[in-house]
């Protein structure tokens, strides 16, 4: 008994995600490695300011990097942005 084979066929592209709801936007304050960024998000946290990364790699599956590859976008809401310039300005 010959058996035939099973045809998967390849998943949908979803659509893309909805852009945030108005006042949750966030803008970019640093550009840095995964180090540098955490240290720059205790410091903004440890002030009130709230900060998020973004990046284009799953750091937790490749822990090291090279150059700009492995580069995190610090974030912070809009209000905050003058506020958060002057804190990293006062570090570096």
């Amino acid at each position: 008994m010959r058996r035939r084979a099973k045809v998967i066929p390849f998943p949908t592209r979803l659509a893309p995600p909805a852009p945030p709801p108005s006042g949750r936007e966030l803008v970019e304050l640093h550009r840095c490695d995964q180090a540098e960024a955490v240290v720059v998000k205790s410091l903004l946290e440890s002030e009130g300011i709230p900060a998020f990364f973004r990046s284009r790699l799953a750091h937790s599956v490749h822990p090291f990097t090279v150059g700009s590859q492995g580069e995190v976008v610090v974030l912070v809401p809009p209000s905050e942005l003058t506020r958060s310039r002057g804190l990293l300005a006062r570090v570096v």
